[in-house]
C-alpha cells in the first residue's frame, strides 16, 4: 500500500543568528552546503517523497528566498510584521496547507540515509497519534551537542527527557492549533497538550543527520555526505 502523502511545511523564516556573519546578508536556508543551498537539500527529499503541496514560510530577508523559490512550485507564506515561531507560523499557513495532518520540516539540517519523509509516513497511525516526531539517536546526530529531547518507548510513545534528538521533521494534526490564543508561539505548546493525553509519538531515524545551525556544521555536513568526492 502506498504511504499517505501529506502537505509539507518548510520552516524558512528564522533569523539564523547562530550563523553569525553568514546570515548578515542572506537567510539561513540559502547557505550553501555541499554545493547547494540548505533549502534545496530539504526540497530534494520532499520531492523524492512525492509531496504534492509544499509551503515555505518567509520572514527574515525574504526577497532572496522568493527569487530562489520562484520557479519551484513552492507556495510562500509571508510572516509580517512579526515572526510567528513554529506554531504561529504553521497556523498562519493553514489556508495554504489544508485542514488535515501535515508534515513540517526544518531547513537547517542535512540527511544521509533513507528518505526521512518516507520513513515517517509509513509509521503514521491517526487512530493513536496526534503527532509523530522523527528523532535521531545521539550517535547518529552530527554537530548536535545537546542531551537529547525525547525518550521513546517500545510502542513509539514519546516523553520528554535526555534521549533521541528531535530532527525537525514530524507529522502533526493541526486542529489543536486553534486552541492557543497567542499569535506567536512554539509547537512545544502543542506537544505539551499531546503529551498530556498520551498521543505524542516519536520514531528513530536509521540513517545519519547533521545539524547545520552553526557555521561549523557546514564542514561536518559535507564530511558526512562525502563531499566533494561524491
Amino acid at each position: 500500500m502506498r504511504a499517505q502523502r501529506f502537505p509539507v511545511m518548510l520552516f524558512a523564516a528564522g533569523f539564523g543568528t547562530r550563523m553569525g556573519a553568514l546570515t548578515a546578508h542572506q537567510p539561513k536556508p540559502l547557505i550553501r552546503v555541499a554545493g547547494k543551498p540548505l533549502i534545496d537539500h530539504a526540497l530534494d527529499l520532499v520531492r523524492g517523497h512525492g509531496a504534492e503541496r509544499i509551503v515555505a514560510n518567509l520572514h527574515y530577508l525574504p526577497e532572496p528566498l522568493e527569487r530562489h523559490l520562484a520557479e519551484t512550485g513552492v507556495i510562500l507564506s509571508h510572516e509580517s510584521p512579526e515572526i510567528l515561531e513554529t506554531g504561529g507560523g504553521l497556523r498562519h499557513a493553514l489556508p495554504l496547507l489544508g485542514s488535515g495532518p501535515v508534515m513540517t520540516m526544518n531547513t537547517d539540517a542535512v540527511w544521509a540515509g533513507p528518505n526521512p519523509l518516507d520513513h515517517i509516513a509509513a509509521l503514521w497511525n491517526p487512530e493513536q497519534m496526534d503527532a509523530l516526531l522523527l528523532c535521531i539517536p545521539k550517535p547518529q546526530a552530527i554537530g548536535h551537542m545537546g542531551k537529547g529531547d525525547f525518550v521513546i518507548d517500545g510502542d513509539l510513545r514519546a516523553v520528554r527527557g535526555p534521549g533521541a534528538i528531535y530532527s525537525g521533521l514530524q507529522i502533526i494534526r493541526t486542529d489543536l492549533l486553534h486552541d492557543i490564543p497567542k499569535a506567536s508561539f512554539s509547537l512545544n505548546l502543542l506537544w505539551d497538550k499531546m503529551l498530556a493525553t498520551g498521543r505524542l509519538y516519536a520514531t528513530p531515524y536509521p540513517g545519519t543527520w547533521c545539524d547545520v545551525g552553526r557555521p561549523e556544521g557546514i564542514k561536518l555536513a559535507e564530511a558526512m555526505l562525502g563531499w566533494p568526492d561524491v
